[in-house]
């Protein structure tokens, strides 16, 4: 079983014993997490749904994204993230949501946004959203995504333990 199945066996668990429901907002990854949560059994005991919303259109149809909030501060930023994560939560059964938006590469990034850059959003019912940001391994796409998914994992785990 690889790192990511661990872990991801892990939030199921924890959420489980939690009685919580998660929902995922993903664009650079893809589905990358939900994917990790469903190819184990038990998955349909928690997680609730997943948007890919690659596309800024996307972000705004189905995650209620401002397009103020696009233009402003771009796709890739702590704004869209929480704002994801919200939307997820909004648009759900869940009881959490985490988002990811990000530059996974090789190109397409900038000074000011390298490539690598993601930004992670976390929503938790009757609480504040947060952001996150990491900046992982430039060049390598693969490994941006992989490492992602670990972040989100994470995150989600963090919140549902403390919950």
């Amino acid at each position: 079983m690889s790192d990511t199945s661990m872990l991801a066996a892990k939030v199921l668990r924890t959420l489980e014993k939690k009685g919580l429901k998660l929902a995922t907002a993903e664009s650079c990854t893809g589905g990358m997490v939900s994917a990790a949560l469903t190819d184990l059994a038990g998955a349909s005991n928690v997680f609730e749904r997943g948007f890919v919303t690659y596309s800024n259109e996307a972000k705004m149809e189905l995650l209620d994204v401002s397009e103020e909030t696009l233009s402003q501060h771009g796709a890739v930023s702590a704004e869209t993230a929480r704002e994801m994560a919200e939307g997820a939560l909004r648009h759900s059964r869940a009881d959490m949501a985490v988002s990811i938006t990000g530059i996974a590469g090789p190109g397409g990034g900038s000074a000011e946004k390298p490539v690598g850059l993601v930004w992670f959003g976390l929503a938790v019912k009757g609480k504040e959203p947060r952001a996150e940001k990491r900046i992982f391994l430039a060049g390598e796409r693969a490994i941006v995504r992989r490492d992602s998914v670990a972040t989100a994992l994470s995150l989600v785990l963090e919140a549902a333990s403390k919950a």
